[in-house]
């Protein structure tokens, strides 16, 4: 009779154990300070990745800071499923519930409005599917999306929202 609550013990704790195991990818991004907020995936009319009058600048991935504290984005890394990257090597610092748009093109990075450039003018995102993959400085990953146009983006505009 002993071994009956022995066995179930263990079975218990077996059960435990592998929710723990589970646990830790999940809560991981949950708790991520930083996350991707949406993405323009699609830029606005017909896509033209000419520096003088393209409209790569109209692509656009939101990361936002959902967390108490200031964070600063250098060494963060937004990257895509074939690896296509960008690293934040400046200093942007974003407050609490702030956010920076990681634009395509060139412009001028302003932490006052919210905005930095790639200066790259091609498009980082494919407008029919991707993975949006976010890494902080250490190497360990922040936040990831994927999308598809059809299965994703339901009102057609190119425009995804992942976190309010």
């Amino acid at each position: 009779m002993r071994k009956r609550p022995a066995v179930a013990a263990a079975a218990a704790l077996a059960g435990a154990l592998s929710f723990l195991a589970a646990a830790p990818a999940q809560a991981a991004e949950y708790h991520s300070a930083l996350k991707i907020r949406g993405v323009q995936y699609d830029a606005p009319g017909r896509d033209s990745n000419r520096c003088s009058s393209g409209n790569t600048h109209q692509e656009y991935l939101t990361i936002k800071n959902y967390s108490s504290a200031t964070i600063n984005l250098k060494g963060y890394v937004v990257k895509d499923a074939t690896g296509n990257r960008f690293t934040f090597t400046a200093g942007h610092y974003l407050q609490p519930g702030d956010y920076v748009k990681l634009r395509g093109g060139h412009g001028t990075d302003s932490d006052r409005y919210n905005v930095v450039y790639r200066d790259n003018c091609n498009f980082l995102w494919n407008n029919d599917r991707d993975t949006i993959y976010l890494y902080k400085p250490s190497g360990s990953r922040s936040d990831v999306h994927s999308y598809t146009k059809s299965g994703s983006d339901s009102d057609g505009d190119g425009y995804i929202r992942y976190h309010r």
